[in-house]
């Protein structure tokens, strides 16, 4: 069996290619080994190399979850031009696929990184998001879209999602927050770069070349984590796709449910919040265009902040008091019926979310003792947060269709993340006991 060049990039690239001669074991076998730094099982915590592990990771973030957080200047303007036959519920689906796939494909990627197969997950993620974006500025009907826009960048973001922040740990320990909080901030980044991009370019040169400019900086960009991104830890053999050990640990099972939930939450105002300040407050008014794009700078913020917090007082305290703060700005959108309130609106809920694509990994990170295993457990709760971001913006549409009015979408989201506040304060106490005054 011959390897695919990527195959083969990865195997140099990410180690050294070993042998059992000396051992006596068959010649014949070929493994893929990292190099493994004297005293590897002690991160830097800084240097070079690890600062470009996060400028590599920021590149992916960028253009993973920077794209899923741009998809809400596409559902307007599908719903006003380009699928104007189609539903809003119907449209939405477009984008939840998208995401479902990001998060779902890494019950594969997980463990292929895990295996270290690094290179050949970002050659396919590159080429595949690439690829996407430019089949979807050349459609012109609902399927063509579902097909380039939702399985094909869906697909490539999830092959380059789990590398972004599974790296991270690897070469930090005290900042590993911070690192990760600079990491994930990069999906805040493309989340208003890209709207920005496509809303400038749109009434310039057309929805085509808007969408294959985004494409060719999309192509820039991730190219940046493919010169970068080095494993600094020995590559381990592929037992399973799945750890199910994991699900026979409580605090593995909480977290799972928690983040689950916010998932189904975090989507619903952002695929829907500019189509409701169309209505409510900013009829006709440009600057609700871009909203996403004031959502997304002010999660910037909301990503950096929790990770710096996360420090002292630890990543599952601080997600909790962001998730709390969350729901409480979510029912709020309630009462959202002005130019102000919607873009006030926009702002402390991208701050107050930030923490959901933040902390999740610093969170589970903190009570993984198996490391080698991390990939495979980030990619198994990536499906439930997967399936999680699928149904969430099509429920809140189909809400919205049945009873005509928003108040049943902002409850359906709201409710949603006290239920997250309430499974993440169970796995803090399941961690720490019923200690009150501790760090986790």
């Amino acid at each position: 069996m011959v390897d695919s060049p990527c195959q083969s990039e990865n195997t140099l690239e990410n180690g050294a290619v070993s042998s059992d001669r000396s051992s006596g074991r068959n010649n014949n076998k070929v493994e893929i080994a990292e190099v493994v730094i004297s005293g590897a099982d002690v991160p830097p915590d800084g240097g070079l190399v690890a600062w470009l592990q996060v400028v590599g990771g920021f590149a992916l973030l960028f253009n993973t979850w920077g794209m899923i957080n741009t998809f809400g200047v596409f559902q307007t303007y599908y719903e006003t031009d380009l699928l104007r036959h189609m539903s809003p519920s119907a449209i939405s689906w477009i984008g939840s696929l998208q995401s479902f796939l990001l998060l779902a494909v890494g019950v594969f990627s997980g463990p292929l990184y895990d295996a270290g197969y690094l290179r050949l997950l970002l050659c396919t993620g590159l080429v595949l998001a690439t690829l996407g974006m430019m089949m979807t500025s050349i459609c012109k009907e609902y399927w063509q879209v579902m097909l380039a826009q939702a399985v094909c960048i869906g697909i490539g973001t999830g092959c380059l999602y789990i590398p972004s922040v599974a790296i991270i740990p690897q070469y930090f320990s005290k900042r590993k927050a911070l690192a990760l909080g600079i990491v994930t901030s990069g999906s805040s980044f493309g989340g208003v770069i890209y709207p920005l991009m496509f809303q400038g370019l749109l009434p310039r040169v057309g929805f085509g070349w808007a969408t294959r400019i985004m494409g060719f900086t999309s192509f820039a960009t991730i190219s940046i984590s493919l010169v970068v991104l080095r494993r600094r830890t020995a590559a381990v053999e592929i037992r399973s796709l799945l750890d199910l050990q994991a699900f026979r640990e409580p605090p593995y099972v909480l977290y799972c449910i928690g983040i689950c939930l916010s998932y189904i939450a975090f989507f619903v105002p952002i695929f829907y919040l500019q189509t409701y300040a169309l209505s409510h407050g900013l009829e006709g008014r440009s600057v609700a265009l871009y909203l996403v794009a004031i959502l997304n700078a002010a999660s910037v913020l909301g990503r950096l902040t929790p990770s710096l917090i996360a420090n002292r007082i630890g990543p599952v305290h601080t997600f909790f008091i962001s998730i709390v703060l969350a729901a409480i700005t979510e029912f709020s959108w309630i009462n959202t019926n002005s130019g102000p309130g919607n873009i006030a609106f926009a702002a402390f809920f991208g701050f107050f979310t930030g923490s959901i694509v933040a902390l999740p990994a610093v969170v589970l990170t903190s009570f993984t003792s198996d490391l080698s295993r991390l990939g495979t457990r980030l990619g198994m709760s990536s499906v439930f947060n997967g399936l999680a971001s699928l149904i969430g913006a099509p429920i809140g549409g189909a809400i919205l269709g049945a009873t005509g009015n928003w108040l049943g979408v902002q409850l359906f989201a709201g409710f949603l993340f006290v239920g997250t506040a309430v499974f993440i304060a169970a796995l803090r106490f399941v961690l720490t006991g019923k200690k009150l005054v501790v760090r986790a």
